[in-house]
């Protein structure tokens, strides 16, 4: 889960620096308002597993006690 969250925080990132890209070359706003729409809700969803609650536990710790350890790690 660890490598899911990291590929999506760099696609959070790329999504971010195409838009401006997009946007500074003069593409359609449409697009450009469309990515950065998806990067705002892929960083809620990085933020959702990761930030802890009232008790300390973030939803990712959780996840393990759930699943048992995994084979191989």
């Amino acid at each position: 889960m660890n490598t899911v969250l990291s590929i999506l925080a760099l696609a959070v990132v790329a999504l971010l620096f195409g838009a401006f890209l997009l946007w500074r070359k003069g593409g359609p706003i449409k697009q450009v308002l469309l990515m950065v729409v998806l990067a705002i809700i892929a960083a809620v969803n990085i933020a959702i597993w990761t930030l802890p609650d009232d008790e300390g536990k973030a939803p990712l710790d959780r996840l393990d006690q759930i699943e048992g350890p995994v084979a191989g790690s």
